[in-house]
């Protein structure tokens, strides 16, 4: 295959047993490519080998002095010259070749299995060893597929000059025959802890490379506990233990260097030593001895080519084996029914309980967000296996010092122990996790679970969605997670997405309340034309406030007008203004549509048909918002943000008897009216302040000072690109007003 041809039509079905198989199978898919690369190795290897020939007869024509010996032998030069020179310009062209063409091949084969497992991907594999397999595992993958060809030619030339050698000047080819396989094999015993030096060498890297990533991502946790220090030092170790490692690694690779050069020089002297002997006792001729000489100075070249394929096979072997286990992760993807018309219907998921009516918009509110998300993936089709939900994670809480000196690190342990509590009991909605104290840990790869351990298929009008083609599924169900992402393109290009027709761009934005990102991008046209729908948006949608990239987001799920579109946190950046106008929006252009929201904040919750409250993975309640508030504590609990302690009915409880205190109905309504609650990232702002609201239950406790808010911190969008207001002091309710403010131990 020629690169012009690439990307391949179809990268094919890899066999991913083991590496090795991996690698057989990817040479197996160039089979033309390698024996071309081989031939014109043969040419290339063939015509240097020659070489000794046509110079040892022109050494012998100088001695004999004789004119025609002398111009036959540089007449051949001259053509292994040539032969020379297009053998190495052509082997170089198809080695290239099969290297780009078997890395795009792997790129592919990757791509695909990302689009498969979709956001269920970086929950069994570690998004970091993803990254990772598609760099460098695929150089090393590519480096040895390009070495093959190379080093066959390389064999067989070299297997052809000992046999020549014996049978041109049998004295000395014997000594050659016999010291040019010891020479090829010496290196391969140093190999193996060669590469696992190196192996270990990834490994802390691949860890400090970790540790750095969530130190940046949770940077403002950090500084609201004061962690950074502590991550800093941490880093520091890890960094220094990966210098430690690349410097053990070096030393074995600077002895293979050595061998590589000593013992050729050793099998050159021993030949010239010899063949000197037997020139002076008069047995072999001056010339005879300059050929032999000139051959095992060739046998040097490629018993180096011997020596790559074998460190080249050493490192792929690896990086193929961890490619092979990415790549063997699967999910349903034919289902069972083929000639099912498109599914409608109510939306049911049996391990929850949870109904979502159709055409109805259905608010869920769960007090785990990590819980939320797995529900919102699950009702996507298609999820993965409970076991094969396995993660490594990085403890945060760990970040404020010793996990003895606070609560919030013994209240995670103790969770940690409910959850593989749950785990053993066969709960649903429990996800088995690998936590690691500080640093990122190894890379957790889970198998396919058996049928015995998959989760119940979601229901979408009584069919199974696990029973659809995955495509007819994503088709029937959209899901947008609590972080999208949006591609780098044009605004028209974002918006340019399958869809019914029934929704139009125009109808999404206004639906989505995306006007001042509309004026934004107008005011950032680079040709002066004033049309947001031509300005182009940087990647990940860098260039605007988290805000707006959630807005356009929203806008871009409504315009697919799915029959069940799934929003988790659509809202968690935007202003309380904005949200009720996304609210009132939503409702009106999916009337009629199934819509499922996984938030608790009350402008959403109030303006929802129906609103199902689950707990512990399981539906608790199902009523309106304002009919929970009033009947459900711990409804009203996750949804105020309020503690047993802090409301104001809880103080009043013991004189009624355990009944509902007087003035909690008023307070519900106050509570749906104001949009308290919003579920904003919110996290502690600086220093040693604590900010008693939502996602802060972790942190108070760790500061020195608490503020306790009537109205938790939350993200206003200022509507300019590249800043997300985190006042709090915008939008209806948005003024914070202190309450009080109580020391902490």
């Amino acid at each position: 295959m020629r690169i012009r041809d690439l990307p391949h039509p179809d990268p094919g079905i890899p066999d991913v047993r083991t590496g090795g198989t991996f690698l057989r199978w990817l040479y197996r898919q160039q089979l033309g490519g390698q024996t071309k690369a081989l031939l014109w190795g043969l040419v290339h290897t063939g015509s240097v080998a020659a070489f000794p020939l046509p110079v040892g007869l022109a050494v012998q024509a100088v001695v004999d002095r004789s004119g025609s010996k002398l111009m036959l032998a540089g007449g051949l030069m001259a053509l292994l010259g040539v032969l020379v020179s297009l053998g190495d310009t052509m082997l170089h062209r198809s080695a290239v070749t099969n290297w780009i063409t078997s890395v795009a091949r792997v790129q592919q084969l990757l791509a695909r299995k990302t689009t498969e497992l979709g956001a269920a991907m970086t929950r069994r594999v570690a998004a970091g060893e993803i990254v990772a397999v598609s760099t460098g595992d695929l150089e090393k993958i590519g480096w040895f597929v390009e070495a093959i060809s190379r080093c066959g030619a390389a064999a067989l030339t070299s297997v052809g000059v000992c046999v020549a050698l014996v049978v041109y000047q049998p004295a000395l080819g014997i000594v050659v025959a016999i010291g040019v396989p010891f020479l090829a094999l010496a290196v391969l015993p140093l190999l193996p802890p060669a590469t696992r030096r190196a192996d270990a060498q990834r490994e802390k890297a691949g860890r400090a490379t970790e540790l750095a990533s969530d130190t940046v991502a949770g940077l403002r946790v950090l500084r609201g506990i004061g962690g950074e220090e502590l991550f800093l030092g941490r880093y520091r170790r890890a960094s220094q233990e990966v210098r430690k490692a690349a410097v053990r690694s070096a030393r074995m690779w600077s002895l293979i260097s050595a061998v590589q050069v000593a013992l050729p020089g050793l099998l050159l002297i021993a030949v010239v030593w010899y063949g000197a002997r037997l020139a002076l006792d008069g047995r072999i001729a001056i010339g005879e001895l300059v050929t032999v000489y000139s051959a095992v100075v060739f046998l040097l070249y490629p018993i180096r080519h011997i020596e790559e394929i074998a460190m080249a096979y050493s490192f792929s072997r690896p990086s193929a084996k961890r490619a092979a286990r990415v790549l063997a992760l699967s999910r349903p993807a034919g289902g069972r029914l083929h000639d099912h018309g498109p599914p409608a219907g109510d939306l049911h998921d049996p391990a929850s309980g949870l109904t979502a009516v159709t055409g109805r918009l259905t608010a869920v509110v769960c007090g785990d967000p990590d819980a939320a998300g797995r529900l919102a993936e699950r009702l996507g089709g298609h999820p993965a296996d409970q076991e094969g939900d396995a993660v490594t994670a990085t403890e945060a809480v760990d970040a404020a010092g010793p996990p003895e000196n606070h609560k919030s690190a013994r209240r995670a342990r103790k969770a940690r122990k409910r959850e593989s509590a749950a785990v053993a009991a066969g709960s649903p909605d429990s996800v088995p996790e690998t936590s690691v104290s500080g640093h990122a840990g190894p890379e957790v790869y889970a198998e396919p679970a058996g049928p015995s351990s998959a989760m119940p298929s979601v229901l979408l009008g009584g069919t199974p969605l696990d029973d659809l083609p995955r495509d007819a599924a994503r088709a029937a169900v959209l899901v947008q997670d609590k972080d999208p992402v949006l591609l780098s393109g044009t605004l028209h290009e974002l918006l340019d997405v399958p869809a019914s027709g029934r929704v139009g761009a125009a109808e999404a934005l206004a639906a989505a309340q995306c006007g001042d990102v509309l004026t934004s991008l107008a005011q950032a046209s680079v040709d002066d034309s004033g049309d947001p729908m031509r300005t182009r948006i940087t990647e990940r949608g860098r260039s605007l406030s988290g805000g707006q990239r959630q807005r356009l987001a929203l806008a871009r799920s409504l315009v697919t007008d799915p029959e069940v579109l799934v929003l988790d946190e659509p809202t968690s950046a935007v202003d309380s203004h904005t949200e009720a106008r996304i609210a009132d929006g939503l409702r009106h252009i999916r009337a009629g549509r199934t819509t499922v929201v996984l938030s608790s904040s009350p402008l959403l919750l109030d303006r929802a048909d129906q609103v199902v409250f689950l707990q512990n993975g399981k539906v608790a309640a199902e009523a309106t918002h304002r009919e929970l508030l009033r009947t459900h504590p711990g409804y009203r609990a996750v949804v105020t943000r309020e503690t047993e302690e802090e409301t104001p009915d809880s103080r009043l409880a013991p004189s009624n008897g355990g009944a509902e205190p007087p003035g909690v109905p008023q307070q519900a309504d106050q509570v749906a009216e104001s949009g308290t609650g919003n579920t904003a990232g919110r996290a502690a702002e600086s220093g040693a302040t604590g900010v008693t609201g939502a996602g802060t239950t972790g942190l108070t406790e760790a500061a020195d000072m608490t503020v306790v808010l009537d109205r938790p911190p939350h993200h206003h969008d200022t509507g300019n690109p590249g800043h997300t207001d985190t006042d709090g002091d915008h939008g209806v309710h948005g003024t914070a007003r202190t309450q009080h403010i109580e020391e902490t131990a």
